[in-house]
């Protein structure tokens, strides 16, 4: 291709609308990072050095890390494969006819060697962190894939091809979410979309035809790469091979986008060549079609500006999809906005009426309880492993003092996840603080979160309710450990070094959690400078009381006592001050431990200052 059409392609793919789902979305970002591996594996399989050698291995490592990235870079060996047997035809063919190996042919074997044994390395790792197993979707997700007429499907998926491709070559109708109902089945040949489908069918077909006959004479290599890069990086997500969860998706065109504008700009080049008299004409459309380009990705990045403009405009584009009606409800059920989003519910549940999450969501913002209960019924109808309608509807037996039925809703909660949170909390709720098992409930809620100090503070609560105070202490400094500036955890202590008469301590942890808020930018409540005062008061009192003479009285004094009493009262004084000097150098060399366990180990100080504050 021509420099001047090459700088043009670059432009029309970096202006392309429908990129903007892959560049603004954090989980198009996969597809941006594989696409980059994409090309870098292309340039080095196809590229070689000033010395004549080839990046063979560059290229596998590339594809590879494409490959990670998102599954469909492991399209790139094929590109690969495919474009050079197509260079090296013929090299191939004059194998063929002579009976004979030539050098580039055996070069050729090497490469499709390596590229294909490293290929099946390289899928077999990844099915290893996938563990054996492809992602599992519902028919909510994919309907067509779900359908039970194999006639139906070939026709739905044919023309879901054919609509992709229309999104790549006009991106007027762009939606963050093509699910539930956004493009109905085909279920007829006598369907209007399948002339569409034809078409599309038809212009593949010829451009197929058009590259074999190619092959003889090489005229056109864009062409045929450009086939390729359309085809071939779309086959993973059109649902020919394996099932994904979406219907159409945006962002997996991101590459196979750069097959049509290929396509598109080397038929440019074509006209501009055959056709020199209409170049105008020919320049105005390219600089029309820039300009239309750059107008929509702008219009589209202000849609993804916010969730309430995405959902907006995804409601502008398909009225008719369940899922956006439910997605802008529960928005505006997030926003306090609940008669509004009772309406949304009840437009998906008209479009879609097993849609399972819209029935337990509605039922969470009605104030009927009959009608809340009938919603999660239905949910639990349409979805029997819904875990948050067993848990809503649990909830709502509990606030009807149906305790039984609570409990057994509950019950079966955990029984689907084991690992959700509110359900052990509802139950402990619902049984009751004195109830034999709510130890039990609480201890596994703190199992479940090990990195949530707020789990840990309250267990912690409840056990000093208990009058468990030394098991408390052992939860609230887990909390500290996992954040040291978690003020109930460490109001719990504090007040247990206050109930048992710990001044000292309470004072030395109160001025170091100060210290440790003040650095961290937190504010400290005035209330806790009040009680940090109020100790230091205490403590000077009891300082200045424990500073008094010990065996001395208004009876006698050092000038009336007998000597013997004398050289005791010294020998008792000079043994005290001995001791308390004893004391403070051992505190002092504990605290210089902290200080230095501190600088190499931030996160585990608060431990060693307890440590340093309970031996003193």
């Amino acid at each position: 291709m021509q420099q001047p059409f090459a700088t043009l392609a670059g432009l029309m793919f970096s202006v392309h609308p429908v990129h903007t789902e892959a560049v603004t979305g954090i989980v198009g970002r996969a597809d941006v990072l594989a696409c980059v591996f994409f090309l870098l594996s292309l340039l080095a399989y196809h590229g070689h050095s000033p010395e004549g050698r080839s990046y063979v291995w560059i290229s596998i490592v590339m594809g590879a890390m494409s490959m990670m990235a998102k599954e469909t870079g492991v399209t790139v060996f094929l590109i690969n494969l495919g474009y050079d047997m197509y260079l090296q035809w013929p090299n191939i063919k004059k194998t063929i006819i002579e009976l004979r190996w030539n050098q580039e042919c055996l070069d050729f074997r090497c490469r499709v060697t390596k590229v294909l044994c490293s290929t099946v390395v390289i899928l077999a790792l990844r099915l290893a962190i996938l563990q054996g197993s492809l992602p599992r979707f519902c028919e909510q997700d994919n309907p067509t894939a779900f359908h039970s007429s194999i006639y139906v499907r070939f026709l739905t998926f044919c023309y879901l091809a054919a609509f992709n491709l229309w999104l790549m070559l006009c991106p007027a109708t762009l939606s963050h979410d093509w699910q539930m109902g956004s493009i109905p089945l085909v279920t007829t040949l006598g369907d209007s979309r399948n002339v569409a489908t034809c078409f599309f069918l038809g212009l593949v077909f010829l451009l197929a035809i058009r590259s074999i006959i190619d092959f003889e004479n090489m005229r056109h290599p864009p062409l045929v790469l450009g086939l390729l890069l359309l085809v071939l990086p779309f086959l993973p997500a059109s649902n020919l091979f394996v099932t994904v969860g979406f219907v159409i998706a945006e962002r997996v065109l991101y590459i196979p986008s750069l097959g049509s504008i290929l396509l598109t700009v080397y038929g440019v080049q074509l006209l501009w060549t055959n056709y020199s008299r209409h170049r105008q004409t020919i320049l105005g459309l390219v600089i029309l079609i820039l300009i239309s380009s750059i107008l929509r990705t702008i219009v589209r990045n202000k849609d993804w500006k916010s969730r309430e403009t995405l959902l907006r405009a995804g409601l502008q584009t398909l009225p008719h999809n369940a899922k956006m009606h439910y997605n802008y409800a529960n928005f505006l059920r997030d926003s306090s906005r609940h008669e509004l989003a009772r309406s949304h519910y009840y437009t998906a549940l008209k479009l879609w009426p097993t849609y399972a999450s819209a029935h337990n969501n509605l039922g969470t913002i009605l104030k009927n309880n009959y009608e809340a209960e009938q919603h999660f019924l239905a949910a639990i109808k349409f979805a029997s492993n819904h875990v948050n309608a067993h848990f809503n509807l649990g909830q709502l037996y509990r606030k009807n003092n149906k305790t039984t039925e609570s409990e057994e809703m509950l019950t079966k909660c955990i029984n689907l996840e084991p690992g959700f949170t509110p359900a052990y909390l509802e139950l402990a709720r619902l049984r009751g603080p004195n109830h034999r098992t709510i130890s039990e409930l609480l201890l596994k809620v703190v199992e479940l979160n090990p990195h949530d100090p707020y789990y840990s503070s309250k267990f912690g609560e409840w056990l000093t309710k208990k009058g468990n105070h030394l098991r408390a202490m052992k939860f609230y400094w887990t909390s500290l450990r996992i954040d040291a500036t978690h003020q109930d955890s460490a109001v719990g202590v504090f007040r247990y070094y206050r109930k048992f008469g710990q001044q000292a301590q309470m004072f030395q942890m109160l001025t170091r959690w100060h210290n440790l808020l003040r650095k961290k930018g937190h504010s400290v409540k005035q209330n806790f400078y009040l009680q940090e005062w109020q100790l230091k008061s205490e403590l000077r009192y009891k300082i200045k009381e424990y500073s008094t003479p010990l065996y001395t009285n208004h009876y006698s004094s050092g000038e009336n006592s007998g000597p013997e009493v004398q050289r005791s009262g010294e020998k008792r004084s000079k043994w005290t001050l001995q001791k308390n000097k004893t004391t403070d150098k051992s505190f002092k060399e504990k605290m210089k431990l902290v200080r230095k366990k501190s600088s190499v180990q931030p996160q585990r100080a608060l431990d060693f200052s307890k440590f340093a504050l309970l031996t003193h």
